[in-house]
């Protein structure tokens, strides 16, 4: 097949990857200039690093550089992937600086693609755009009057130059990974840094008592396995069991050396509830420097309160919290998420891969429903990203392979309807319209192993119980599915062509 990748990142580039392996002729969009999605250096904000450390942080076959430090700089990540295209001969097959404008079916099956560029015709369309495509900044009353007065008002990963804060005074909005990465950043360079907290959420150091590496609690089988599943397997129902008293006092411990060791009681800063809360939505790793930065006011935070409007005041910018005080801001930054669209699709498309609510219906966060011909990689956001994006092009290959053995479409429905609605529950909400299945990253990876009847083997499982997931040992993956996808070909009867030909 002819197919197109909307989106060069993590999810766009293994899937070109594996797509072309299995024989596919493929060509792939990206608005920006460079590969890299989120990494992209027209999205990079100051301080950005990754979340995870670099070991885990990858795909199978394409280790992060030795020399790169344990949590990569966003830079660092963006290099690698422009490595990662070169190196599996990827960059004839890009399109970058080329913007999908829209995406329609065509009445024989397939896709008619329109570009900044001018129009393409494909048989199948993979939508790996990410799920932070489309970043979300607040509407706030009298923002018009705030930019008059030299304000700049923008998002977190618009804010790519760390001069502009020079001397500045800086707002911060949101309490998030971004968020406080973005304001250790500036307050080295800033006259004032706020951040504003609508809610404080529970942050894990990098490193426990400054010992433990928080990959060895967090991204491991069983450091998932103390937050409950929608359906718990094996050692897990023990632990929401049984074993409940155990889970809740690991957990209890670990809540107790965080407070602890960020000083979250001495700094006012201990959020709502427990640690369990950690994994509503997202796992945010505490940024280096931030409550340090608290402690010593360089960084101020303004807990449970919101902006509710920007003004100018003696022909300044600033902005006014709920509380009616108001603070210099030179320069407001938002850290307030990301509206997840794949606005090239139009609406009757939008109807047919979402649900009633705007959830993307989506059979292991991949296949629609009744949309032929088109799949989504890299929705389903995970600690493991790029491994987790890996294998979605793996089951998205074997898909159109016809080598899955899927439940029928009423089932497959039944079964999406499901995880919806637990998702929207466990998250409060913020499942990002069915797409965030953190913290149960390796579940989603086990459940895509499955239907491609391939796996790790259960010594391999059993060690991802105590130290985290290795993306290496997944690597045999892809050579044993192309080899079962050779061995299919080669027995295929010839087509009728081939045969009258012959």
């Amino acid at each position: 097949m002819r197919i197109a990748i909307v989106g060069a990142g993590f999810a766009g580039l293994s899937a070109a990857k594996v797509l072309t392996a299995f024989g596919h002729d493929v060509v792939v969009f990206d608005k920006t200039p460079d590969v890299g999605g989120v990494w992209s250096r027209t999205r990079r904000y100051p301080g950005l690093t990754t979340q995870n450390n670099k070991g885990t942080y990858a795909l199978s076959d394409f280790p992060m550089p030795r020399h790169y430090p344990e949590w990569p700089t966003g830079e660092q990540v963006q290099a690698h992937l422009q490595s990662y295209a070169e190196h599996f001969g990827l960059t004839d097959m890009l399109r970058l600086d080329t913007e999908v404008v829209s995406a329609t079916p065509r009445a024989g099956g397939g896709w008619t693609i329109v570009t900044s560029a001018g129009t393409d015709t494909v048989d199948h369309l993979v939508v790996a755009n990410g799920i932070f495509s489309d970043p979300a900044v607040p509407d706030y009353p009298g923002a018009a009057e705030f930019r008059a007065a030299g304000g700049r008002l923008c998002h977190a990963s618009e804010f790519t130059e760390l001069e502009d804060a020079r001397d500045k005074e800086v707002v911060v909005v949101g309490y998030g990974k971004s968020s406080c990465d973005v304001a250790v950043a500036l307050a080295a360079v800033a006259s004032s840094t706020t951040v504003v907290a609508r809610e404080l959420l529970w942050k894990m150091p990098r490193r426990i008592a400054g010992v433990v590496n928080y990959k060895y609690l967090l991204l491991t089988r069983l450091g998932e396995g103390l937050f409950r599943y929608i359906t718990p397997v094996g050692f897990e129902r023990f632990l929401h069991g049984p074993g409940r008293a155990v889970r809740n006092g690991m957990l209890g411990s670990i809540q107790a050396q965080v407070v602890r060791q960020l000083k979250l009681d001495r700094l006012g800063l201990r959020p709502p509830g427990s640690l369990e809360r950690i994994a509503r939505s997202t796992v945010s790793l505490a940024t280096e420097g931030f409550y340090e930065g608290v402690l010593d006011g360089t960084i101020s935070v303004r807990r449970d309160s919101r902006i509710t409007r920007l003004l100018a005041r003696d022909g300044r910018p600033a902005a006014e919290l709920g509380d009616g005080s108001v603070v210099a801001a030179d320069v407001v930054v938002c850290g307030t998420g990301f509206h997840q669209r794949a606005p090239f699709l139009d609406e009757q498309v939008q109807s047919r891969i979402c649900d009633e609510r705007g959830n993307f219906a989506l059979y292991r966060q991949i296949l629609p429903h009744d949309m032929p011909d088109l799949t989504f990689c890299g929705y389903n956001s995970s600690f493991f990203s790029p491994l987790s994006a890996e294998v979605a092009a793996l089951w998205i290959a074997t898909h159109l392979a016809g080598g899955l053995d899927l439940p029928p479409v009423a089932q497959r429905r039944t079964h999406v309807v499901e995880r919806l609605r637990w998702m929207e529950e466990r998250t409060e909400g913020k499942h990002a319209r069915g797409t965030n299945i953190i913290p149960f990253s390796v579940h989603n990876i086990d459940e895509m192993l499955a239907d491609l009847k391939v796996g790790v083997g259960r010594f391999r499982r059993f060690m991802e119980w105590l130290a985290p997931v290795d993306p290496g040992a997944y690597t045999h993956l892809t050579r044993e599915l192309l080899a079962r996808h050779a061995a299919h070909t080669a027995t295929e009867p010839a087509p009728m062509a081939q045969l009258r030909a012959s």
